[in-house]
């Protein structure tokens, strides 16, 4: 990475959960940068705290929430510090903005979608909506969505249509960080990757970071500039993309490389033994051992986060 100043820097980040069987630690010390115009993308298996990371970041919080702390920086400002309100008014969705998944039950299913691109511009600029209107027009065009499609409503759209709304939504107000959260999971494979090229495009055309959050190695690929893997709650190693995809470093993320099929070569995928551990009581020592092959004596220790030639990895083979 840069010299400069990133754009985002996460440290320490924590998000716990109370249950009624205990509390849940979703994110527990995470820990990474994230350039200017720049994507970073974060993997993991299913239940490993990706989802709760987009939510900690938007302070998208549900009510039974136990711990949140650590440190957010966007372009030097202290989010943590903000009172919930000036997070609202100046952070949310006009620095911050989030694309989630499952765009149909995101949208309001009695409001037509071009008003619902529309409503950001409404709430945080105070234009009149004819301006608001015209704006969600260009980011139809932007996106690939015929401007006609304005006055239809959500389910007669298809689900890549859908999609395509719920990016132009999160753009409409040019924020400098958009977090995409499994924005291709419930479609087809065509259409996943029609709406890759449309992100890589706006990534250079709008100048936006990403977040882009998936279990989908093969997909994401396409849009990485960093790699972030996480498991079990905590980022495993970070990398630069180029890196990270022909030589990742944490046994996980080579298992995770190592399952995705190959066009090319006769290597069948591998697949992880086992299972993450609970959340709720996570391993004391390394939370991925009781699944690695690789396993040292020392794993009984929890390994810190090192730097090794501009990549992180957490894990004693590497310290």
């Amino acid at each position: 990475m840069s010299a400069e100043v990133p754009l985002l820097r996460i440290q320490d980040l924590r998000l716990h959960f109370r249950t009624n069987q205990g509390v849940v630690r979703a994110v527990d010390g995470v820990d990474f940068e994230l350039g200017r115009q720049e994507a970073v993308v974060v993997l993991g298996e299913s239940g490993c705290g990706k989802s709760s990371l987009a939510r900690a970041l938007l302070r998208l919080l549900p009510r039974n929430v136990h711990a949140y702390s650590g440190r957010v920086q966007l372009d030097g400002t202290d989010l943590m510090s903000l009172a919930e309100e000036e997070f609202r008014r100046n952070i949310r969705w006009l620095r911050i903005s989030l694309v989630p998944q499952a765009a149909l039950a995101a949208l309001n299913p009695v409001l037509k979608v071009g008003d619902q691109v529309a409503e950001p511009m409404l709430a945080h600029y105070g234009i009149d909506k004819k301006s608001a209107l015209a704006q969600a027009r260009r980011m139809f065009q932007n996106v690939g969505v015929p401007v006609d499609f304005l006055d239809r409503y959500a389910f007669e759209l298809s689900g890549g249509m859908r999609q395509r709304v719920a990016i132009a939504m999160a753009l409409v107000t040019a924020p400098a960080l958009v977090v995409l959260d499994e924005p291709t999971s419930a479609l087809d494979v065509l259409t996943q990757a029609n709406i890759m090229n449309v992100l890589k495009r706006l990534k250079q055309q709008l100048q936006t970071s990403f977040i882009l959050i998936t279990h989908d190695i093969a997909t994401s690929s396409e849009l990485a500039d960093r790699v972030a893997v996480m498991y079990a709650g905590q980022v495993v190693e970070t990398s630069d993309a180029r890196r990270f995809f022909s030589a990742p470093l944490h046994p996980y993320s080579q298992k995770l490389m190592a399952s995705v099929p190959r066009l090319r070569g006769d290597a069948e995928p591998d697949f992880i033994v086992g299972r993450p551990p609970s959340l709720l009581d996570p391993p004391a020592g390394c939370r991925f051992a009781a699944r690695c092959p690789a396993r040292l004596a020392k794993c009984a220790e929890a390994p810190p986060l090192v730097e090794r030639a501009g990549r992180q990895v957490r894990c004693w083979l590497h310290v």
